[in-house]
C-alpha cells in the first residue's frame, strides 16, 4: 500500500543507493548527487538523451566530471539514478494525490494518468526518461521491469484502499493497462509537449472497460 505524503516528500527522494557507485552518507553528498541529477534532467529537454554526456552535466552542474564518477560510474548509471528518483516522486505525489482526489478504483486510475500527464508537462526530464524504459527495461531491484513495479503497486493500491477484489486477473489486467499506458503516453507525447489529448482520452476509455468487471464485482461482493 502507498504510504501517506510526509514533508520530507517535498524533496527531491535520493536514488537507490544500488545505483551510484558510493554511498552518500552525509547530506551534504545527497545534495550534490541531486544537483547532478536536476542539470541532467534539464539538459534532456534541452540536447536529448543521445547527445547528454558527463561533460555537459558537469559543466551545468558546474561540477566536475570527477565528481560526477565519484557517484556514478557512466552516463547510463546517472540516467538511471535519475529514472529511479522519477519514479520515487511519482509514487510520493501519487499517494497524496489520491488522498485528497480518488473515492474509487477508477478514480485512482484515472488520477494516475493525471498525474503522469502532469510529470510529462512540467517535470523536467520527465517526457524523455519517464521510468527509464528508454535506457534500461528494468530497475536494479528485485530484476523487475519498470512496469512491472508500477503495476504491482497500482494493484496493492486497488485492493487494499478501494476494495477490488484481489485475483490473478486483476493483476493481469493491471499489468496490461499500464503497458498500453505506457505506449499510448509516449505516443501523445512524442510530438507535442502539452501531450495530444486524443491518446490520453483513449487511454480513458480503455481502462475503464478493462477495470469495469473487477469493480461490478466489488459493488456486488
Amino acid at each position: 500500500m502507498l504510504r501517506s505524503i510526509e514533508p520530507k516528500d517535498l524533496v527531491s527522494p535520493v536514488p537507490n543507493t544500488a545505483i551510484v557507485r558510493t554511498e552518500p552518507v552525509q547530506q551534504r553528498s545527497a545534495e550534490r548527487i541531486n544537483v547532478l541529477l536536476d542539470a541532467a534532467a534539464v539538459l534532456l529537454d534541452e540536447i536529448g538523451i543521445d547527445a547528454l554526456t558527463t561533460s555537459e552535466v558537469a559543466k551545468r552542474s558546474r561540477s566536475s566530471v570527477g565528481v560526477i564518477y565519484r557517484y556514478f560510474p557512466n552516463i547510463q548509471s546517472l540516467l538511471r539514478g535519475l529514472a529511479s528518483r522519477n519514479f520515487d516522486k511519482y509514487r510520493a505525489g501519487l499517494s497524496a494525490t489520491l488522498a485528497k482526489r480518488a473515492t474509487t478504483g477508477l478514480e485512482a486510475l484515472n488520477a494516475a494518468i493525471d498525474l503522469y500527464v502532469e510529470f510529462c508537462r512540467t517535470e523536467p526530464g520527465f517526457r524523455v526518461l519517464s521510468f527509464g524504459n528508454i535506457i534500461d527495461r528494468r530497475f536494479n531491484v528485485d530484476r523487475k521491469s519498470n512496469n512491472t513495479a508500477l503495476a504491482e503497486i497500482l494493484t496493492d493500491l486497488l485492493v487494499t484502499t478501494y476494495k477490488v477484489p484481489a485475483s490473478d486477473a486483476l493483476a493481469f489486467d493491471i499489468e496490461v493497462t499500464v503497458e498500453i499506458a505506457d505506449s499510448l503516453l509516449e505516443r501523445a507525447f512524442l510530438y507535442d509537449p502539452r501531450g495530444e489529448e486524443p491518446f490520453i482520452d483513449k487511454l480513458r476509455e480503455f481502462i475503464a472497460q478493462l477495470l469495469a468487471p473487477h469493480t461490478k464485482e466489488a459493488v456486488t461482493a
